[in-house]
């Protein structure tokens, strides 16, 4: 019998599950009626269990009790994978909370197939961590431990944009070079792939594929970029401390920037310092401001008004970063040349990282028939702009923003497991 099988694009921001049916790929509702899943997970104190995707975010944003947690996927390939974390009075591994979420894709995978599922295609970036090929390879012998302890028996991986150009593939009536460009939430990543529908039937690509490349730049970077640059300045950064010697620590306004580290802020020990830097203040009332926010548990909050000011900012240009505080409303305006400024560096790198991918491949930006883009991110007007700026006269071709690598590995999870 031909294997149950699906595929699993776990994102850092967003994550999707595909399958193929009367040969056709198609992504699998995950909550609700919506194909996508944010990767959260919010432990709720009260009632004792954890919740996943829009429904982990709606309990924290409501002040329930417990703890958010998001951009799981950016703990792959850090030491912090092998480590514990406090949630209420029990300490969990952080390869326990990722098999958490990456079990109910599987739960999900398998409601739709109606039976159980042990084939899998995972997606990975095309580097976890650059310029480290052990920590790389770790990473992913990680996340395949993970995907074991929770049922899965036959394991692949697949590069991510090498899946959103099997997804691409379905449409295209020539041979042609596409420049396949996934930018996502953690990590940007280009191939070049020699697409055509006959090659399409094909059980192995790896003669299509001429060049992988990767930089472990992303959406949750931009979202960190902007909030330095626009927020944290009205909460003491850069600000000097009273004896005019020295600016105020950075570190406590960078971990209130990032996703992930935010947490590390909630703790006797952080606040303990946080009120020894509003005491050496030459500006206390700015870190006053700080102490609030972290004091009333609001730092994800704030990270989602900043993400969403963000995503505003790719169709109009002008937007507001609001947070009710105790005393005071916080209220920053930003603009599309503001969050251009604070990204343009990481940019700089993505549209560097594309333009060698092409010459890894050996080609000239003329030879691109196609840049195909998929991922979140490929909706901030400047990553797009770096981007189509690489292959010029190439055709763009923009894909399912969230779903292409999902259907991708779907795709790819028939030809290698039928």
């Amino acid at each position: 019998m031909r294997p149950i099988s699906g595929g699993i694009d776990f994102g850092t921001s967003n994550s999707t599950v595909g399958i193929v049916e009367n040969g056709k790929p198609r992504l699998v509702a995950l909550e609700g009626q919506h194909v996508t899943l944010p990767s959260a997970v919010f432990f709720n104190f009260e009632d004792g269990w954890a919740y996943y995707g829009r429904r982990a975010i709606d309990d924290y944003t409501a002040h329930t009790e417990g703890r958010l947690m998001r951009a799981l996927k950016s703990v792959l390939g850090t030491a912090l994978i092998h480590e514990k974390t406090r949630i209420k009075t029990h300490a969990i591994a952080f390869s326990d909370i990722l098999g958490g979420f990456v079990g109910h894709l599987k739960r999900r995978l398998e409601e739709a197939r109606g039976k159980a599922v042990d084939h899998v295609v995972l997606g990975r970036p095309v580097h976890f961590v650059d310029e480290d090929e052990a920590a790389d390879a770790e990473a992913q012998r990680e996340l395949e431990k993970v995907a074991k302890a929770q049922g899965f028996r036959h394991i692949a991986f697949q590069f991510e944009p090498i899946a959103a150009a099997l997804d691409y593939e379905q449409s295209v009536r020539r041979e042609e070079l596409a420049l396949i460009a996934d930018i996502g939430g953690g990590t940007s990543d280009f191939s070049i792939v020699r697409v055509s529908p006959d090659r399409a039937k094909a059980a192995d690509r790896r003669a299509d594929i001429l060049a992988n490349a990767g930089v472990h730049v992303g959406g949750t970077d931009f979202d960190r970029l902007l909030s330095v640059d626009k927020v944290m300045p009205e909460l003491g950064y850069l600000t000097p401390t009273k004896d005019g010697k020295r600016n105020l620590p950075v570190s406590y306004f960078f971990d209130l920037a990032t996703w992930q580290r935010i947490n590390l802020l909630y703790s006797n020990k952080a606040m303990t310092a946080l009120r020894q830097m509003r005491y050496e203040a030459a500006r206390p009332e700015l870190v006053e401001r700080m102490i609030d926010i972290v004091s009333h548990r609001q730092g994800h909050r704030l990270a989602g008004k900043v993400e969403a000011a963000k995503v505003a900012l790719t169709s109009q240009g002008a937007a507001r970063i609001e947070l009710p505080l105790t005393d005071e409303n916080l209220d920053i305006p930003v603009t599309a040349e503001d969050l251009d400024r604070a990204i343009e560096r990481a940019v700089d790198r993505i549209g560097e990282t594309a333009a060698g991918t092409i010459r890894s491949a050996g080609l000239t930006p003329s030879r691109i028939g196609t840049i195909f883009l998929t991922g979140g991110s490929t909706a901030v007007n400047l990553v797009r702009r770096r981007i189509l700026a690489t292959a010029p006269e190439a055709q763009v071709v923009d894909g399912d923003m969230f779903g292409s690598v999902g259907l991708g590995l779907a795709l790819d999870a028939e030809r290698k497991f039928a």
